[in-house]
């Protein structure tokens, strides 16, 4: 008798522990599985020829605080597009379709949230020459 509550004991300890497994590591494998970022032809939405760096954020919004003073230490030139203050912006945001911020475009693509590596990245692919 005591054999079986101990076996019953185990068998849902280990249900538990499989769950809460699966429960901590499926978030993680999704992440790793999503891309960096979107391509596409942006061209739209960039004012000229040499500013080809977008930001669509807010200005509470601590990672849009953090990717302009990422592109303003490089000297990389940007548009600030605020998506609560400006019709510009909140226009553009509605038709990238995103929800979040910061959305950056570089070149041919759209990063969601402020990634270093991947924003060196794009900005390294669209050939600007202080990109890291």
């Amino acid at each position: 008798m005591l054999a079986n509550k101990f076996k019953s004991g185990l068998t849902y300890a280990l249900i538990l522990a499989a769950g809460l497994g699966i429960g901590l590591i499926a978030p993680q494998l999704f992440k790793a599985f999503k891309p960096a970022y979107r391509t596409g032809d942006y061209s739209a939405y960039y004012p000229d020829a040499n500013t080809r760096v977008v930001v669509y954020g807010t200005e509470t919004c601590p990672y849009c605080i953090q990717g302009r003073a990422y592109l303003r230490e490089r000297a990389i030139p940007f548009i600030d597009r605020d998506v609560d203050n400006s019709d510009q912006g909140q226009r553009d945001f509605a038709v990238l379709g995103k929800r979040v911020v910061p959305v950056i475009l570089v070149g041919d693509r759209l990063l969601t949230g402020f990634n270093k590596t991947h924003l060196d990245a794009a900005l390294a692919k669209a050939g600007h020459p202080n990109a890291r």
